[in-house]
């Protein structure tokens, strides 16, 4: 597989996806490529810097930085030779070819999600019978893994588009988590039949329709958390804010337990500190290293903005399952039935 990496984006770039990439080589087959996208001079002197001289290193240099404020259209057409742009381009056959690069298999960023999201459409374009591609993120539980989607592709979605979330977040659960006939259920402000907006309910209609998820109908937000459902469609902002809220939300917890406990018994405070820190490690998000934008034809997957070295050491090895797994094409399979089915 060959794995490409945007080192110029993230709060933490270079450094921390510099050092992931190298963190993960020892989990990597021999004829596993990482192909470093960014400034050649930094990302060169930082590869020697840490005495690494490995032939599964490529670095293709992009010369540009887009601003902040720029739409994600603009950063795109305006700023050509930014990393993501160059990144999502690699990922295409046709343009990749038109650069002289081998085409990858997968990019991986921590950059600005909707220009990710523009860049991957643009360039890698849709799988055959997606109509939008939505960002998918796996939520740790106390119950599970859960698949969320969309966290912020689409803010607008149409019900026909939230059907066809239902169908790739059902595949992913099953061939990515090993979840057997994942259970599905859509976001709504109450789990009743009549509740939500008409676009809601047509969703719900739709979704009940398509044979090939096991649909279980509306789910609210309090129960994501306790296995009513592993898989949960909702449109971008709902599903953007939840998993910001439930990340605040965790974060929180864990140093309000500390801190009291700490107060009442700084003994117990040590004691427990293991048990705290094995608690958060199991529901940390940098261990699934990020959230891939399913419906393109490819892979983009998009990581966190705050990522560290071991969240890109984890996003590459998903990266290499994702691409072996076949949910691509299960997606465009299952989805031209469906509209067979509606015609």
């Amino acid at each position: 597989m060959r794995i490409g990496l945007d080192v110029m984006g993230g709060d933490n770039a270079p450094d921390a996806i510099i050092d992931g990439a190298l963190g993960s080589l020892d989990q990597l087959d021999q004829d596993d490529q990482l192909v470093l996208v960014g400034d050649k001079e930094i990302i060169e002197k930082a590869i020697s810097d840490r005495g690494v001289d490995d032939p599964r290193l490529e670095i293709i240099a992009s010369t540009q930085q887009f601003p902040n404020d720029v739409s994600p259209v603009e950063a795109i057409r305006g700023y050509p030779d930014s990393s993501i742009a160059v990144l999502a381009e690699i990922a295409s056959e046709r343009k990749s070819s038109k650069r002289g690069i081998e085409k990858v298999d997968g990019i991986i960023s921590a950059g600005n999600t909707g220009v990710c999201v523009t860049a991957a459409q643009m360039s890698m374009r849709r799988l055959p019978n997606v109509s939008r591609p939505g960002i998918t993120c796996t939520i740790p539980t106390f119950a599970g893994p859960v698949v969320l989607i969309d966290v912020g592709a689409n803010i607008e979605p149409k019900p026909h588009h939230l059907a066809q979330y239902g169908v790739m977040g059902g595949i992913y659960a099953q061939l990515i988590l090993g979840i057997d006939n994942p259970r599905v259920a859509l976001m709504n402000v109450g789990g009743e039949e009549q509740k939500g907006t008409s676009h809601m309910r047509d969703a719900r209609d739709r979704l009940r329709s398509t044979p090939s998820i096991n649909f279980i109908g509306n789910i609210e937000g309090r129960a994501v958390f306790n296995g009513e459902s592993d898989v949960v469609i909702t449109d971008g902002v709902v599903g953007n804010v939840m998993i910001k809220l439930a990340e605040g939300l965790s974060a929180g917890i864990f140093k309000a337990i500390g801190r009291e406990v700490n107060a009442i018994d700084p003994d117990l405070s040590k004691r427990l500190e293991v048990v705290i820190k094995k608690i958060y490690a199991d529901h940390d998000y940098h261990e699934y290293g990020g959230a891939p934008l399913l419906g393109v034809n490819g892979l983009c997957l998009i990581s966190h903005g705050s990522s560290v070295a071991r969240t890109f050491t984890n996003a590459i090895i998903r990266s290499i399952q994702f691409c072996s797994s076949g949910v691509n094409q299960a997606i465009s399979e299952k989805l031209a039935l469906q509209e067979e089915a509606v015609v």
